[in-house]
């Protein structure tokens, strides 16, 4: 008695000292799968910058890998290969983190391979041979190709502070915000145009989630043609399959959901881990980017909250791939469907190793493309007299989430919209956003289009509702 008692007493103590509640959970359980998407990342961004972007390995270890912390090696070697000819990047040596592999296919750009596939994989992995559309662009006139003539500014147009504008975006006060590109298009003709030493009309480079409103643009067509319906459940084989299917609380997820962000599906990405696990084992370390979409819980009530998550763009882009039906018709879809159609000709929109487009952010271009896409949605979907995307589809995509109105009103149909509260810009803009600065910012009460590329690290923080207040201060009302 006299032990139990002397041990009551001991653990009444510990308690009332607190020496219990000095536990917390700080052991990075995840490390190891961290390290692993990071040599994916790696993988993946030295193969574009090689072979999408045609950049000098000096270039991608400057440029490229600067968002990464500690990349392996340096341009003049290190834990990683190049295979010119193959067309491909092996990042790390085989230990405890497995080695990753990246490898350009032909009209996808770099796909990541997951850790159990070697480069004897390739000839496995999807490519798309669609010939590209007739003519050469230096010879087709601006929009649909790249000859600009010479032209003065117009008289609305102040080109001083036009400059100051560009000036603006390029002489950074910090480092961490690297601007390779600026175009300005005002009233359909290209008035200022500038990129960063290293890069030139035709660099390619990631447009990270700048992709999402492309995503949009090519559902949105699906939904003019009725092939889907914006208020109608998505019906997909979400996972795991319950027993009674129609019992899966999932089934009440709308296209309008996912797009605007707001499916109620469990946080990953938002949660800290969206270079462990979710979406990130997609896009760089090879698993299926639709199975990790499908598998998600519904936590909230859909409509309700609005939280930023790719998967959700995934959830959108895989109801296209089953509404159009057949793989050669998906694979082809946003080529005859939008950018053959307006002059893309420097885009690739990559996919995972299955296929399966990862339009939450893996395509890649340059800052004229992005800009003719901007164009399209300032004229309200339609392209040399020829109807591409609804009039209803582009006000959807400027129109605040439900979840969003009173908490900021910041995002609409995958496009990014003014905050709530910011009067020095108008209020009808709205903009393409992505990681290290990607924008296309539309502002339809200027007859404008400002196009700025980045490959910003570190804390980033460049604003394009700032450049838009800058470019605005050029143009007269």
């Amino acid at each position: 008695m006299h032990t139990q008692a002397l041990s009551v007493t001991l653990l009444s103590l510990a308690f009332s000292t607190g020496l219990f509640a000095q536990q917390s959970e700080q052991y990075d359980y995840w490390a190891p799968q961290r390290a692993m998407v990071q040599r994916g990342q790696q993988a993946v961004f030295m193969c574009n910058g090689l072979f999408t972007s045609h950049r000098t390995l000096e270039q991608v270890f400057d440029q490229e890998l600067a968002f990464l912390r500690n990349p392996i090696g340096t341009a003049e070697g290190g834990d990683y290969s190049v295979n010119h000819e193959l067309r491909a990047v092996e990042v790390g040596a085989p230990g405890s983190v497995p080695v990753m592999r990246a490898v350009f296919r032909e009209g996808i750009g770099c796909i990541i391979l997951p850790p159990d596939q070697t480069l004897a994989d390739i000839d496995e992995l999807p490519e798309l041979t669609l010939a590209m559309p007739a003519g050469n662009a230096a010879q087709i006139p601006w929009p649909d190709g790249d000859q600009v003539e010479p032209q003065p500014l117009p008289d609305t147009i102040d080109a001083d502070a036009l400059q100051a504008a560009s000036d603006w975006a390029f002489n950074r006060p910090t480092p961490e915000q690297d601007t390779l590109s600026l175009v300005v298009v005002y009233k359909g003709q290209i008035i200022h145009e500038r990129y960063a030493p290293g890069i030139d009309m035709g660099t390619r480079t990631r447009t990270w989630s700048t992709a999402k409103s492309i995503a949009s643009a090519l559902i949105g067509m699906a939904v003019d043609d009725g092939l889907l319906d914006l208020d109608a459940p998505l019906n997909l084989d979400w996972q795991p399959q319950v027993r009674a299917a129609e019992a899966d609380p999932r089934r009440e997820i709308t296209l309008r959901h996912v797009l605007n962000m707001s499916s109620g599906l469990e946080t990953i990405d938002n949660g800290g881990m969206e270079y462990a696990t979710g979406s990130g084992l997609s896009y760089w370390a090879g698993a299926s980017s639709v199975n990790g979409a499908l598998g998600r819980a519904l936590i909230r009530e859909p409509g309700t909250y609005w939280d930023y998550e790719n998967y959700d763009t995934i959830l959108g882009v895989y109801a296209l791939k089953r509404a159009l039906g057949g793989e050669t018709t998906y694979a082809e879809f946003p080529r005859k469907a939008l950018l053959d159609k307006i002059g893309m000709r420097n885009t690739l929109v990559s996919t995972d190793r299955f296929g399966d487009f990862v339009l939450s952010s893996q395509v890649y271009t340059n800052a004229r493309d992005l800009a003719r896409f901007g164009l399209l949605y300032l004229n309200k979907g339609m392209w040399h007299g020829e109807r591409l995307i609804s009039e209803d589809w582009v006000e959807f995509s400027r129109t605040p989430a439900p979840a969003t109105v009173g908490r900021g009103g910041q995002y609409g149909g995958q496009w990014w919209l003014v905050p709530e509260g910011r009067d020095d810009i108008p209020a009808d803009a709205y903009s393409t956003a992505g990681n290290r600065g990607q924008y296309t910012v539309v502002v339809p009460s200027h007859d404008l289009v400002i196009v700025r590329r980045g490959l910003d690290y570190g804390r980033q923080g460049f604003s394009q509702w700032d450049l838009t207040r800058e470019v605005l201060k050029a143009v007269a009302q």
